[in-house]
């Protein structure tokens, strides 16, 4: 789920009170919407993924595209989009951001192909990367007083928790009863009522002029675009196939030459001295590993449940309402047993949960009964709801206070990179697998593996680094 922490460029300038007629309740409303619409696009199209291919003829790498275009451009603008909000103000690019996801949903939902469908999910994907980088920083000046940010800050992360761990369900019900371009148009209300919230109740700030770093940004979306390309065309390619070589070659191009213009330039895409901290460095590791098994395998069991068990969408939402509704619950545990234990225990442990949990389930297949699977990938998602916070939790403490925005930003692109990766890897898996049988459970061990790996990133580089802090502290 997109992460609902600290992920935005500080703004400039100080933002005037918010009008007294504003209550607390519409303001907080107001900024929430767009995270919102962003948490449900990423989950609720996974249910309706089996809709979208029967009734537009799409193959599985159309609808990996799909699913993936949106998170490609997201990733790819999201570090660009802080700066805009500097440059162009807060509020401006939220609401500029909000209206691109209302055309571009709309587009989705009359999309009559698979490539109009994929095109307007880029525009989607443009939208997001413009209102998200905003939406915590205008909640941030809208509520100056600490203990009311504070109250208003765990409101809004609990909102789009629960955003994400019901998309599942809700984008089930809503494909049953009125077909798959139902989760499209369900943006359209909730992005009316945030643009008028927001018009009316949220205070602009002062803008500062701030030089963009756009050569370094449109070498980082190339980049990013051939690694798309190659992952989810390979299968259906081959792997040696000519296009196959020129995306190979554009994405090694395009990487070069942004680690020689980052060398080089004053203005960066991203803070790469902050990545010279371990305990930087290791939750960036965790997050981006993190959301490669999360979303990916949230992607292939709503494909399994109705390909390999023929569950229906409403049935398929059903059946993973008990295995994603942990992300809002354990967030609330985090907040209750995070000052009794350090982040970089707390991560260790629920990602060795979740990776064990995930690897009881390689031999999985469409005769093992729902309530294992449930158990299982409900245990996983419980680790998952405590590892979001705590490695923001860890980034932020590593980052220190003068860098916590910015730090915030790189581990969201981070972290939609590592979706992007793991949705176009659960794709490869099931491409290259013989049946519904052996593509999951290969899926399962690829998710396994992800989780246990980030367990061996956390303990090396966040909490032996907390404890060697805690040491020095003490001497």
């Amino acid at each position: 789920m997109p992460s609902a922490e600290p992920q935005t460029v500080p703004l400039t300038g100080e933002a005037a009170p918010p009008p007294r007629e504003a209550s607390p309740g519409l303001r907080l409303t107001a900024l929430a919407t767009g995270f919102v619409m962003a948490a449900l696009d990423v989950t609720v199209i996974n249910v309706a993924g089996s809709a979208i291919q029967e009734q537009l003829n799409a193959s599985l790498p159309e609808l990996t595209w799909i699913v993936d275009s949106y998170v490609l451009v997201f990733s790819s603008l999201l570090l660009l989009a802080g700066g805009l909000a500097n440059r162009l103000g807060a509020k401006n690019v939220y609401l500029w951001g909000m209206a691109v996801f209302f055309v571009a949903s709309l587009g989705c939902a009359l999309a009559p192909d698979a490539g109009l469908l994929i095109a307007a999910r880029l525009l989607q994907g443009v939208g997001a990367a413009l209102f998200m980088p905003s939406s915590l920083s205008l909640l941030v000046f809208s509520f100056p007083e600490k203990r009311q940010r504070t109250r208003m800050l765990g409101l809004w992360s609990a909102i789009v928790a629960t955003s994400a761990g019901l998309g599942p369900t809700v984008g089930g019900l809503l494909v049953s009863a009125f077909g798959w371009q139902s989760i499209f148009i369900l943006n359209l209300p909730i992005g009316i009522v945030g643009m008028l919230l927001t018009m009316r109740y949220i205070v602009a700030t002062e803008v500062r002029p701030t030089k963009l770093a756009v050569p370094g940004h449109v070498l980082w979306i190339v980049a990013l675009a051939a690694l798309s390309f190659a992952l989810i065309e390979g299968p259906r390619l081959g792997w040696g196939a000519g296009e196959m070589l020129v995306a190979y070659a554009v994405l090694v191009v395009a990487a070069s030459l942004l680690v020689v213009r980052e060398r080089r330039a004053a203005n960066l895409v991203m803070p790469w001295s902050l990545f010279k901290r371990p305990r930087f460095a290791g939750a960036n590791l965790v997050g981006f590993l993190f959301n490669l098994a999360l979303y990916g395998s949230m992607f292939m069991l709503s494909l399994y449940l109705q390909h390999a068990r023929g569950s229906s969408p409403f049935r398929a939402g059903l059946e993973l309402l008990p295995m994603t509704i942990w992300f809002p619950l354990a967030n609330i545990v985090y907040s209750r047993i995070s000052a009794r234990f350090s982040n970089g225990a707390l991560l260790t442990v629920f990602l060795l949960v979740a990776g064990i949990a995930s690897l009881t389930m390689v031999t999985v297949s469409s005769e093992t009964p729902y309530w294992v699977l449930a158990v299982a990938v409900g245990l996983a998602n419980i680790g998952a709801g405590i590892i979001s916070p705590g490695m923001t939790a860890a980034l932020v403490d590593a980052a220190g206070a003068e860098h916590t925005n910015v730090a915030g930003s790189v581990l969201n692109a981070n972290r939609q990179i590592g979706t992007l990766v793991g949705i176009a890897a659960m794709g490869v898996v099931l491409g290259a697998a013989s049946d519904w049988e052996r593509g999951p459970a290969l899926c399962f061990a690829v998710v396994g593996v992800a989780y246990l790996v980030a367990a061996v990133g956390a303990w090396l580089l966040i909490a032996r680094g907390e404890h060697r802090e805690a040491a020095l502290a003490t001497a």
